[in-house]
């Protein structure tokens, strides 16, 4: 019989105490600030119907979702009659991301707000290779707003991902800003075809991965060689700093599209993205629903963004008979952490017990639980040492776990009424008053 493996699947991972509590830092500081904009939360189910992920994200989007076969009896009888294949065996998959639920939760709850304005921080999962900062099963943290083409709305998903950097103590980064209609005037500038268009952008859109001449020969393996070269070379020229206004003063079907970008500056200036705002003419995000303005994050020294987003008119569109107007901003949980980790931008998080209750065999157990509650009580973190080996094995055990204190029981202090502490950092030991414990443990952590 083979060892059985026990690391988690490639691309997932295990979250251990200092992890989870770095998590929850940031999440917690997520939660604040999208609130403080008036998001509301939703949260989705983890399985959808293939039926409402597949053709929302692309061809390549696509082949990364993660299928879920039919129930066993099902699968059986499909094997049975010789002719099911993958995709038959298969009607439901994991999420691929979280605008697609949203749009289905539009679609189908008519007590909605008509601007509804929602927060969603939950996991999602990709068939992708993994790499560094880079996971098959990682958290997003959305910000969506729908039903209205307003220029504030794409303004205050970017403040409120912007104020959420602030408050992690990011101060240099910029927000990436494009708009698929200019996009789409530069395809046709140089000579593709409408059909041309999807595989060109997402070629594009791993410049920042794969390099200029990594996306020349992915353009060139598609068969749009010359064209996706002077696309490029169009895009990289329109990065001057006037090429935007430029654009906005011109005829034809670039000045709509940067007249739009020209307004969401300066919109967007009086909130907290403002300074971040920079127009990219290269980028492109590769999924399939956006339709307007689009944003990514980028951060120096960090290859890839933490987080991106744009408007997807059309996408709620696709689940009802009327089209609903959305923009939306995603924050990528693991490449924040990532960054955060690398750059020791955490503040100290307590984790584990402060106190380690310790007893002599003497003592009853009971008394134990009892004083510990007593600290818990009075807002300690407490640790109860479950066997009463020799004095210094206990100890021993409370430096392992990192506990700054050990309060030590035994019938000389069950007599007096009292707890001898050590502070396990300076190496010195105290009576104290068992009532006065904790608060003369508090003012030491």
């Amino acid at each position: 019989m083979s060892e059985i493996s026990t690391k988690p699947p490639s691309g997932m991972r295990d979250f251990l105490a200092a992890d989870v509590l770095r998590r929850r830092h940031v999440l917690g500081i997520v939660q604040r600030v999208y609130e403080s904009f008036g998001f509301v939360p939703l949260e989705t189910p983890t399985i959808e119907n293939l039926s409402t992920l597949l053709g929302k994200y692309g061809p390549e989007g696509d082949q990364l979702l993660y299928r879920i076969l039919h129930r066993r009896e099902k699968l059986q009888r499909a094997l049975a009659a010789g002719n099911a294949t993958e995709l038959e065996l298969s009607d439901e998959g994991l999420r691929y991301d979280l605008t697609v639920p949203l749009a289905r939760v539009v679609a189908n709850y008519r007590e909605l707000p008509a601007f509804y304005k929602r927060y969603a921080i939950q996991p999602v999962w990709r068939a992708d290779r993994p790499g560094k900062g880079r996971f098959r099963e990682f958290y997003q943290c959305d910000v969506d707003i729908t039903g209205t083409t307003s220029v504030v709305a794409d303004a205050e998903v970017c403040g409120a991902v912007a104020a959420v950097l602030h408050a992690l103590g990011f101060t240099e980064f910029s927000i990436q800003t494009n708009h698929r209609e200019l996009l789409r005037a530069f395809v046709a500038a140089a000579g593709l075809l409408p059909e041309q268009e999807s595989p060109a952008l997402i070629a594009l859109d791993k410049l920042d991965k794969i390099g200029r001449d990594g996306v020349l020969q992915e353009l060139a393996q598609k068969g749009l060689g010359d064209g996706g070269a002077r696309l490029l070379t169009a895009l990289e020229q329109a990065r001057q700093p006037d090429a935007l206004a430029t654009l906005a003063a011109s005829d034809g079907p670039f000045r709509a599209p940067a007249l739009a970008l020209q307004t969401l500056f300066a919109t967007a200036a009086e909130g907290p993205a403002g300074k971040h705002l920079v127009f990219d003419p290269t980028l492109a995000r590769g999924l399939g629903y956006y339709t307007g303005p689009i944003f990514e994050i980028a951060v120096a020294g960090l290859a890839g963004s933490m987080g991106g987003g744009g408007r997807y008119d059309g996408l709620i569109g696709m689940f009802k008979k009327q089209a609903v107007p959305a923009v939306g901003f995603s924050l990528g949980l693991e490449r924040v952490l990532l960054v955060m980790e690398e750059r020791g931008m955490f503040p100290a998080l307590g984790v584990g017990p402060q106190v380690l209750l310790c007893r002599m065999a003497d003592v009853p157990a009971p008394v134990a639980v009892r004083i510990a509650s007593q600290l818990r009580a009075a807002g300690l973190r407490v640790e109860v040492f479950a066997d009463t080996p020799q004095m210094g094995k206990q100890l021993a055990y409370a430096n392992a776990i990192g506990a700054p204190f050990a309060a030590i029981l035994g019938q000389a202090e069950l007599a007096a009424g009292t707890l001898a502490i050590k502070d396990l950092r300076a190496g010195e030991q105290a009576s104290v008053p068992a009532v006065d414990a904790a608060a003369w443990i508090a003012r030491r952590c």
